[in-house]
């Protein structure tokens, strides 16, 4: 089948959008070749730091040939609207449209059109120079005498070349010609800036890659990843030590390269003073290097593991070297800054973070500590922890912020807190606290389970949602600048994996108020000097905890749909008032879903629809509700009263269970409606011809509903 090949060649493209911008290439080529009639079978495209590649199998040489049919005017129309006809046909006259019968309409015109095909590397020559124009890189730049002009061609870095070819596998493909000014275009790449920089005419993609392989480029981005993973696997093993992986490290690395060489490098050991997450992060900040661990200690060691673009002519000697006095310099560095922040206890640097602005409308870092450290002294009791242990924690969660360590390296907030504070002399629990409340920062990140860490982190997750909360900067959309949904799920699961029993709203409504009056009180100091006195919204705060509370829910949905349970019956058990206890609706909905997947279950499911189908229609109709007692002297039918009877003993039965918290034990009471609940609907005419009766059974299919509400909404069931 035919093929293409396009390469678009250029200087250093940045490793962060080199994935990206590959998906894009493919994206906009093919969506150009859909468009333009020509299907395709497979479509891989690729990037190294200088090129940009796809190959695109089963395109065909040419387009179909398209008929258009397009319908005109009655016969005998006016002229005027004939002429509008003939001139979006594009046909000189009526002699050269058809004239359909219709039964209904009549005659009238009709215009049958050809469109021919076009050949494929036709269509290339369109697609490619606008794809080039058109490419959506996050920067761009402009460059040679041209790029003073208007409209001057942009790329992320000066753009040299664009190899096109098509043609089937057996014969010699054509050479598509780009149209792009000032970019010389062609069947020809380069290899290696220094292994071989010459030009190199290819033919299709099995030659392009052997040639490139030759000329010590590696197309493949994950073969990259592969050669150095396993080669750096191997220099550690030779060592007798092990490589700390690193997926992103190695995503970036495997973007810096086009022929990667693995070498290691050494440092003074007595740098190993410094904690290894300095280390780590020293050198893979300023040097994209890998660090090696010691198996027997389960500490890094002296080591580590660069990559190469180049196979040196002395073994990598020099570039060893070089990179060894950077990362000697970069560690004396971070010896500094850390040998500095011990001098300093971290209670002392609260002071400078009245300076650091959190956010303009919720005042400094300073008085979010505050707010944290007293709301974590108000959740301890409610997870186990001990109070004074966690304001003490949460008051000092946040002070590294202000030490030199986190300043270089703001990934070591909260590990560094923690190492200060140990050294210091703090409680281990505090000092665990003060790393384990950013926990989880990701979906697959363990949760804090210690008591204080759990206070500490459930305290500063929720000052973050209430606080955007109270100024309304809520997640829309896919924008979320202050990670919400992230901390809203953290909340999520560690009361979930703790089992913890708060009472969300109980929880968020003073935080909500006490942050309300902060706010308005600060309003209200500018406005005093207008006259304009500002007063705490009392009114608004139910409503912005019940709103926070329905986006928890949300995320409880993400969480338990990831689990395997049905988003629609968390909407159901959250329909009841008062569930704000994230561990009670969880037992809800399990047991919910078990007895929904019982003949009981559908079948009272069913029934219960039935019922609020009927009562729907008939209020509507009557313009009341009927949510009345039930009559029982007016219950005349078996049927009726034996229905009756079933809800009124189920009712109680599964109160007491939902009580007890005992929601298998609710879900059998309610299974006890369903014979009368079908035989009732079997054998009574609901609306009789008695008015009287007839409202009493109405309002007895409201008690039908009103007995499910006792564990969820069914009306909030779908299916």
């Amino acid at each position: 089948m035919p093929e293409l090949l396009l390469e678009l060649f250029s200087e250093e493209i940045p490793a962060r959008m080199q994935r990206r911008a590959a998906a894009d290439l493919k994206a906009l080529v093919t969506d150009g070749l859909v468009a333009a009639g020509l299907g395709y079978e497979a479509a891989v495209a690729y990037a190294t730091p200088r090129r940009l590649a796809l190959r695109v199998t089963g395109v065909p040489v040419r387009s179909k040939d398209v008929e258009e049919e397009r319908k005109g005017p009655r016969v005998g129309a006016p002229e005027q609207a004939v002429a509008g006809f003939l001139k979006a046909a594009g046909l000189a006259s009526l002699d050269e449209a058809e004239i359909v019968a219709d039964p209904k309409k009549g005659e009238f015109y009709v215009a049958r059109t050809k469109k021919p095909g076009r050949e494929a590397t036709a269509v290339l020559a369109e697609i490619v120079p606008s794809v080039v124009r058109a490419f959506p890189w996050p920067k761009s730049m402009r460059w040679g005498a041209a790029s003073a002009e208007a409209g001057a061609l942009r790329w992320v870095r000066p753009l040299h070349s664009i190899l096109c070819t098509f043609g089937p596998e057996t014969e010699e493909p054509d050479v598509v010609i780009v149209e792009v000014p000032g970019v010389a275009s062609g069947n020809t790449t380069h290899g290696h800036r220094f292994h071989a920089p010459a030009a190199l005419t290819v033919r299709r993609f099995d030659d392009y890659v052997d040639k490139l392989d030759k000329a010590h480029v590696v197309l493949d981005a994950d073969r990259r990843k592969d050669i150095i993973l396993h080669d750096a696997r191997d220099r550690a093993f030779a060592l007798g030590l092990e490589l700390v992986e690193d997926e992103g490290l190695l995503e970036e690395v495997a973007g810096l390269v086009e022929w990667p060489v693995v070498l290691v490098g050494s440092f003074d050991k007595a740098f190993l003073q410094i904690p290894d997450a300095v280390i780590r992060s020293t050198i893979r900040a300023n040097q994209k290097c890998f660090v090696l661990r010691d198996p027997a200690t389960g500490r890094l060691a002296e080591r580590f593991v660069l990559t190469a673009n180049i196979e040196a002519k002395d073994g990598g000697k020099a570039i060893v070297a070089g990179n060894e006095r950077v990362v000697r310099a970069r560690l004396s560095d971070a010896r500094f800054f850390y040998e500095t922040d011990l001098k300093v206890p971290l209670e002392t640097r609260l002071e400078k973070l009245k300076s650091v602005t959190f956010h303009e409308k919720l005042g400094t870092q300073l008085e979010r500590v505050e707010r944290i450290a007293r709301l974590a002294r108000e959740l301890a009791p409610l997870v186990g922890a001990d109070p004074d242990k966690a304001e003490r924690a949460a008051r000092l969660a946040k002070a590294d912020l202000a030490t030199e360590m986190v300043g270089e390296f703001p990934e070591l907030q909260g590990h560094m807190g923690r190492h200060y504070a140990e050294k210091q002399g703090e409680d281990p629990e505090v000092a665990a606290a003060i790393e384990e409340h950013y926990k989880p920062q990701g979906p697959s990140d363990s949760v804090p389970t210690a008591p204080v860490s759990v206070a500490v982190a459930l305290a500063d997750k929720l000052d973050m949602l209430v606080g955007f909360w109270a100024i309304d900067e809520k997640p829309t959309g896919s924008k979320d600048p202050y990670a919400l949904r992230r901390a809203a799920l953290g909340v999520v699961r560690i009361v979930l994996t703790g089992a913890h029993r708060l009472g969300l709203l109980a929880t968020l409504s003073p935080v909500m108020a006490r942050l309300d009056r902060a706010i308005h009180a600060t309003a209200g100091d500018a406005a005093r000097g207008m006259d304009r006195p500002v007063k705490p919204d009392d009114d608004g705060v139910g409503g912005q905890a019940s709103d926070l509370l329905a986006f928890l829910a949300d995320r409880l949905k993400v969480q338990l749909r990831e689990q395997g349970a049905r988003h629609d019956l968390v909407d159901a058990v959250f329909a009841l008032p008062g569930q704000d206890d994230l561990v009670l609706v969880v037992k809800r909905v399990e047991a919910l879903g078990k007895f929904l997947e019982t003949e009981d279950g559908k079948n009272l499911l069913a029934g219960t629809r039935r019922a609020a189908n009927i009562l729907r229609i008939e209020e509507k109709k009557d313009g009341r509700a009927f949510d009345g007692p039930v009559d029982p002297a007016k219950l005349v039918e078996p049927a009726e009263r034996t229905l009756y009877d079933a809800i009124v003993t189920a009712k109680a039965t599964a109160a007491d269970a939902v009580a007890r918290e005992d929601f298998a034990a609710a879900m059998t009471a309610l299974a006890m409606l369903r014979a009368p609940v079908d035989t009732f609907f079997d054998a009574i005419l609901v609306n009789a011809d008695d008015r009287a009766v007839r409202e009493n059974r109405l309002t007895l299919l409201n008690e039908i509903r009103a007995a499910t509400l006792t564990v969820a909404d069914f009306a909030k069931i779908a299916g």
